[in-house]
């Protein structure tokens, strides 16, 4: 029968159950051992096992343990809750996941006839330790990836009902979906159950060994996209398609329009480009077109004979002589005035190069890489850059997408940046603490790459040696953002206790003076949300500790 489910019970007769014995160093839960492990850490094992047997073999490797964890758990259940109803009973399972720090559950169906053994669940997973951890290493994924978790799920219920029930995966966030989706259904109702069967049966590795060495190999001859600087770094899916893109266009002579907000990268890639190119050993001339004088910009692009103009002592060659058989970088493009733009455009054209105050057109062979952060397209219809040029320069354009687009990177950057600055001021940092990252992960980063640079940097400089970079650290005089949820700390008993906040007392005698219902205060914040981050929902939902679906949806309803 279908039952109509319930919030889930209080989880306090659970949470009596962890005791903390300092005395001799071990964690109890009803008895049985636990341990408090860094997620980075599990992460980290993750990652050498992937690495070393094999994804499909590391996931079943993990499910397996989940499976065994769970199947632990399920005992417990009936132990704590043996007077409660069956959902409660079995609840217990899910809040000793939340309680556990793994993952947040909702359930959304939960179907039990035990006269008939019929069985479904539908599960919500939030804040997955797997994802979060998966993602980090690898980038986003085109397969789920809470392999321990979802084991958990099918050892805990089949422990539970004392009949093979397993759960499926059925959409996750590391794949770009909102949350994670389990559903639950008896072994023998899933077509693939011989598959499911194998998943959890030990088998030796050994013999797909020759296999995983012919992929490493595969692997080694994949070239990174590079310039003289390293590789560039991001494994999120807007990113991965950018450098995708350049790869492809790196084997042609093709001109390159690279587009994107101000610090996200522009002259990195472009230089990468250049290094992958046939020109790699040929120069590469960059020149930052909104940093010179309207007066001198024709005469640095294309050269000066003597006598062109006053100070002109001697003839000199232009950035695109310099730049013979290279590639050179136009930055800032859409600064340049418009004569100059006739000129750049007669040489995409001809290849002829006109110094001024000459006569004699000189060959040249340059391929052009355009960047800008301006909307060329707006710039024409104000009158500010030629149809024709921007015809002729957006044959290949790539966007660079900005850091709040590639989040999923920030960790990744933030570590090489780290690296790179402890070594340049010769400093011992042990690294940066998780809340740090999250709040990075938050940030809305303006001034993109070259911020979380400057940032980092900073970093490096305010902390001490073999200390962990702090949020402090890193975001002087910015208010403190606290984690959503109800945290708990230990009490002087060794139990778990509810964490009280001074700022929650504060906020409530606030709310009881001006009279304002939660209503009222959920509008402001969303309203406040919404235009500090000037329209950007993505930004706002994530200040506010929502997704995007839940703001537009609470919008609509004020609206």
């Amino acid at each position: 029968m279908k039952t109509v489910l319930p919030p889930l019970p209080s989880d306090a007769d659970l949470r009596r159950l962890v005791h903390f014995s300092s005395q001799d160093g071990r964690i109890w839960l009803a008895g049985q051992r636990m341990v408090l492990l860094h997620a980075s850490a599990l992460g980290s094992l993750r990652r050498e096992l992937i690495q070393t047997i094999g994804a499909d073999q590391t996931r079943r490797l993990l499910m397996r343990t989940g499976y065994a964890a769970g199947q632990s758990d399920a005992r417990l259940a009936k132990e704590v809750r043996s007077q409660a109803n069956l959902f409660d009973m079995f609840a217990v399972g899910p809040q000793l996941h939340m309680l556990e720090g793994a993952v947040q559950v909702t359930p959304e169906i939960h179907e039990v006839d035990t006269d008939t053994g019929h069985f479904l669940g539908v599960y919500r997973w939030d804040h997955s330790w797997e994802v979060e951890t998966h993602v980090r290493d690898f980038g986003p994924q085109e397969h789920p990836v809470c392999w321990m978790l979802m084991g958990y799920a099918s050892g805990y219920t089949t422990e539970f009902f004392g009949r093979p029930i397993m759960f499926k995966e059925m959409a996750c966030s590391a794949c770009g979906a909102p949350s994670c989706r389990i559903e639950g259904r008896p072994l023998a109702n899933w077509p693939d159950a011989e598959q499911i069967k194998k998943d959890y049966s030990s088998s030796s590795i050994l013999s797909e060994l020759q296999d995983l060495q012919k992929q490493v190999e595969v692997l080694r001859q994949v070239q990174p996209t590079q310039d003289e600087s390293g590789p560039l770094l991001g494994k999120s899916k807007p990113f991965v398609s950018a450098v995708d893109l350049l790869r492809k266009a790196s084997s042609t002579q093709v001109s390159v329009l690279l587009t994107g907000e101000t610090g996200v990268g522009k002259e990195r890639f472009a230089r990468a480009l250049h290094t992958m190119s046939s020109r790699a050993d040929k120069p590469f001339v960059a020149i930052n077109c909104a940093a010179l004088p309207p007066d001198l910009i024709e005469s640095e692009l294309f050269g000066a004979e003597k006598g062109a103009y006053t100070g002109a002592t001697s003839a000199r060659e232009g950035r695109f002589e310099r730049a013979h058989g290279g590639t050179l970088m136009l930055d800032e493009l859409g600064e340049l005035p418009l004569p100059v733009q006739a000129k750049l455009l007669r040489v995409l054209q001809d290849g002829m190069v006109e110094r001024l105050g000459g006569s004699q057109a000189r060959h040249v062979d340059v391929r052009l890489v355009a960047a800008t952060n301006v909307d060329l397209n707006a710039a024409v219809a104000a009158g500010t850059f030629r149809r024709d040029l921007l015809y002729r320069l957006n044959v290949y354009p790539i966007r660079i997408p900005s850091l709040r687009e590639r989040s999923q990177d920030i960790e990744i950057l933030a570590q090489h940046l780290l690296k790179k600055f402890c070594e340049k001021h010769q400093r011992n940092v042990a690294g940066i603490t998780d809340q740090a990252l999250d709040l990075m992960r938050q940030y809305d980063w303006p001034g993109n790459v070259r911020e979380l640079e400057n940032l980092i940097e900073r970093g490096v400089i305010l902390t001490g040696p073999d200390e962990m970079i702090s949020a402090e650290k890193l975001f002087p005089g910015m208010p403190q953002i606290d984690q959503p949820g109800v945290a708990t700390t230990l009490a002087l008993n060794g139990h778990l206790a509810i964490k009280k906040s001074e700022q929650s007392t504060a906020l409530l005698d606030n709310l009881m003076a001006q009279n304002m219902g939660i209503e009222d205060l959920e509008k402001q914040l969303i309203k406040e949300a919404v235009a500090r981050h000037k329209g950007n929902l993505s930004a706002a939902a994530r200040a506010l500790g929502l997704t995007r679906p839940q703001l537009s949806y609470r919008l609509q309803k004020i609206n």
